[in-house]
C-alpha cells in the first residue's frame, strides 16, 4: 500500500503481528493522501473535495476520510449533509457515497443533527479516526484522501503513525503568518518520516472578469521564501473565485474547464 516510513515500529518490526498499523483485509486501497495545513480556515476541506471530484472525473475510484472529528465539513461540501452511515452488524461501517460514487466517511454521518457538537477528549478522537480507516468498508480504491484538522495534535499524530499514508499535500495561503504555522505541520511530517508531496496555495489571486488578469493580493515573496526554506514544491495555485466560494454553500458540483485544468496539473504531480 505504501512504504513503512510513517510506521512507529519501522525499526523494530519483525512481523505484521507487532505492527501498529491495522489494515482491513476487505479493503484494497492503492494510495492514501492526507491533506493538511496546521492552520484552520485555509481551505483544506475545499481542496480535498476538489481533488476527490477531479480524480473521480479522471476515472479513479476515490474515497474521503474526514478526520476533523470536532469540526467536520466534508458531508456538506460533498452534498451529503442529510445522509447517515450504516453498520448492519455493529462492527463494519459502510461509507456514504455521492451520486458519482465517491465514498465518504465523517462523524457527521453518525449524529442526529449536523450542528451537534462532538465533545470528546483526545484519545477517543484518535480512536475514532483509526476506526474510520480500519472498520469502514472502503472496498477497492485508487485514492483515499484524508481531510486533516488544524494543528499538529492527536489526530495528526494518529494519522501519521496508524495509517499507511503515501504522502501529504499541504494547503497554504500567501501570508507570512500562515506560512509559519504550515511550516510546523511540515516539520512534524519530517520528524515522523512522512513524505510531503508539495503545497497547494489557496486564495492565491483574484482573476479580473473583464481582462482575465491575475491580481495578487500579496506579492508572493513570502511564499517563495517559505518554499525555498522548507525545500517544498508548489503543486499549484487556486484563485479566489465565485466558483470556489460557492462550494462552501452548495458543495462541489460541476467543475469549470479552467479550474479542472489547474486541478489536473496538481494531480499529475501528486501521482
Amino acid at each position: 500500500m505504501s512504504n513503512c516510513n510513517s510506521c512507529p515500529s519501522k525499526n523494530s518490526c519483525k512481523s505484521q503481528a507487532t505492527c501498529n498499523i491495522e489494515n482491513n483485509p476487505n479493503n484494497k486501497i492503492k494510495k492514501i493522501i492526507a491533506v493538511m495545513s496546521g492552520k484552520g480556515g485555509v481551505g483544506k476541506s475545499t481542496v480535498t473535495s476538489l481533488l476527490a471530484k477531479q480524480l473521480n472525473k479522471m476515472g479513479y475510484k476515490v474515497g474521503i476520510l474526514d478526520s476533523d472529528i470536532t469540526g467536520p465539513s466534508i458531508p456538506r461540501l460533498m452534498g451529503l449533509e442529510n445522509e447517515r452511515a450504516v453498520s448492519p452488524n455493529g462492527v463494519d461501517i459502510y461509507p456514504v457515497e455521492t451520486k458519482d460514487k465517491i465514498k465518504t466517511m465523517s462523524v457527521n454521518f453518525m449524529v442526529d443533527k449536523e450542528n451537534q457538537p462532538i465533545v470528546w477528549k483526545g484519545p477517543l478522537v484518535g480512536k475514532t479516526v483509526k476506526q474510520f480507516y480500519k472498520d469502514v468498508m472502503w472496498g477497492e480504491l485508487d485514492y483515499l484522501l484524508i481531510d486533516m484538522p488544524p494543528g499538529t495534535g492527536d489526530v495528526a499524530l494518529t494519522v501519521m503513525q496508524s495509517i499507511p499514508i503515501s504522502g501529504i499535500v499541504m494547503v497554504s495561503v500567501p501570508q507570512d503568518m500562515i506560512s509559519m504555522i504550515v511550516a510546523k505541520a511540515v516539520n512534524m511530517a519530517k520528524m515522523l518520516n512522512v513524505n510531503v508531496i508539495g503545497v497547494v496555495e489557496n486564495m492565491s489571486y483574484i482573476q479580473c472578469p473583464d481582462c482575465d488578469k491575475k491580481i495578487k493580493l500579496f506579492e508572493g515573496e513570502e511564499t517563495n521564501k517559505f518554499l525555498d526554506e522548507m525545500n517544498l514544491k508548489l503543486l499549484g495555485e487556486l484563485p479566489m473565485t465565485k466558483e470556489i466560494v460557492n462550494i462552501t454553500h452548495n458543495g462541489v458540483e460541476e467543475i469549470s474547464n479552467e479550474l479542472s485544468e489547474t486541478l489536473n496539473n496538481i494531480i499529475d504531480q501528486i501521482k
